[in-house]
């Protein structure tokens, strides 16, 4: 008999079953699919030679992980490599507000009334920067926090929502790029703990970047998958598992699925009726001839790039794809450059690009050509280096990926107490109605993003019942 078996071959579940390995336990993971992945991988989606990312591309949660950190994963080839700039936000007139890694360099992209106060506002955090990561991502309630003082200090500002912080400046450059942070998980601006959303990332940005993986984001999953076969554990592709008499014999079963796949297999019934799922996005991967003709210079050597000209178009996308049933015009768009960076994703003198728009779950319609005239208010003659492009709306992202209900990459509406409290309101996520099965995705905290924090947090309390047993 196993000590685990792990369900889905995800960064999180990849993870669950590295750190229960490393602790000696017999592990397993049974991957659908017939490559690990999940939402980390790399494939030839339009040309030969473009190797573009279906779901993530940049990763700042990745990069600053403390799980991640703890593991030796450049040993089995994950390398990062950092733009010049993590992210820029450029405007209409041809200027950008910018996330460097400095925070003076951030600061005075705001102009001289708001520089002051984003320095006051961040530099508090940075200092205490891995400690209050580890403490937001850790086992909620359960874990002592390390550095209480701080994380309180964090949480009187990051509770409220972000419409709130955003009131303590002036001018718009900054209201404009905090709303882009806080759009990143589809979430409205005037939600609970918002805040908090843009200011981890911000965090990220100046404590370690928002890099891309050398190759793609397949080489997080390929690096966890190697580490995990070196210490013993065993990978099994091509497994769809319908119920859990699929399964070998084992003292727990952890899952990286959704919530209402779970309830499926292991025949919960109802238990997770009270899951929403939020909206989606619709994504399109470009083979380019050549660089993003932006207008603001800053934009051409970041690595990811907002498109909303400012915080009321942002904030109105945002309530069309959550409340409404339609797609936003103009969308507010998350774009990733990752040939700026990484040279080796494209043919010599070409270039991957990445993008999506947010639209209601289980949306139908295409959104290419409101893409497309979003792009071109920002980089007039976009359209001209377009080579090939492969599209992907909701339905489309639900079938490459199970966890993605109604296309919802985030695995779960991001707003309300469910924010924090998912898949429902428990000091134990993780655990189900069987004693020896456990929730490990990204329906579980601290949510979406290829961190593996999920996982390891599982884990944690999978070897806690499999000692005491």
């Amino acid at each position: 008999m196993l000590d685990a078996v792990v369900v889905g071959a995800g960064p999180n579940g990849l993870t669950a079953a590295v750190e229960l390995a490393r602790r000696g336990f017999s592990v397993a993971v049974f991957e659908a699919r017939s490559t690990v992945g999940g939402g980390a991988r790399t494939e030839e989606l339009t040309l030969p030679g473009f190797r573009h990312d279906p779901c993530s591309a940049a990763h700042p949660l990745g990069v600053n992980s403390p799980a991640f950190r703890a593991m030796p994963l450049e040993r089995y080839g994950l390398r990062w490599l950092h733009p010049e700039l993590p992210m820029a936000h450029p405007f209409l007139d041809g200027s950008a507000a910018v996330l460097a890694r400095s925070v003076a360099e951030t600061a005075a992209s705001f102009g001289p009334r708001d520089a002051g106060a984003y320095r006051r506002l961040i530099t508090p955090f940075l200092h205490r920067w891995d400690t209050l990561l580890r403490d937001f991502m850790s086992l909620p309630l359960t874990a002592l926090p390390r550095d209480p003082v701080t994380l309180a200090r964090f949480g009187l500002a990051g509770l409220p929502p972000a419409t709130a912080l955003m009131s303590r400046f002036h001018d718009e450059r900054f209201k404009a790029l905090f709303s882009g942070l806080v759009a990143h998980t589809i979430a409205p601006l005037n939600g609970f703990a918002t805040s908090a959303i843009g200011l981890v990332f911000a965090l990220a940005a100046h404590a370690r970047g928002w890099p891309v993986p050398l190759g793609g984001s397949q080489s997080i999953s390929d690096a966890l998958t190697a580490y995990l076969l070196d210490l013993g554990g065993a990978v099994h592709t091509d497994y769809e598992v319908k119920r859990l008499d699929d399964l070998p014999p084992a003292r727990a079963y952890i899952f990286d699925t959704s919530p209402t796949a779970l309830a499926r297999i292991a025949g919960f019934g109802s238990y997770y009726d009270g899951y929403r799922y939020g909206p989606s996005v619709f994504k399109i991967d470009y083979a380019l001839d050549g660089p993003v003709p932006w207008t603001a210079p800053e934009a051409r050597t970041a690595g990811t790039v907002q498109l909303g000209a400012n915080r009321t178009e942002i904030a109105r996308a945002l309530r069309a794809a959550s409340r409404e049933d339609r797609a936003p015009d103009p969308p507010f768009l998350i774009t990733v450059q990752p040939s700026v960076a990484d040279p080796t994703r494209a043919p010599e003198g070409k270039q991957v690009f990445w993008v999506y728009g947010h639209v209601p779950n289980n949306w139908q319609g295409d959104l290419t050509d409101g893409i497309e005239r979003q792009l071109e208010r920002f980089a007039p003659g976009f359209r001209d280096r377009v080579l090939a492009r492969a599209t992907a709306g909701p339905p489309e992202l639900a079938a490459r990926n199970a966890n993605y209900v109604g296309g919802d990459i985030a695995c779960g509406a991001v707003d309300g107490l469910q924010l924090l409290l998912r898949p429902r309101p428990t000091v134990f996520p993780y655990r189900t109605p069987h004693p020896a099965v456990f929730l490990c995705s990204s329906a579980t905290p601290p949510g979406a993003g290829v961190h593996g924090m999920s996982g390891h947090n599982a884990a944690k309390d999978v070897w806690r019942r499999l000692r005491r047993r």
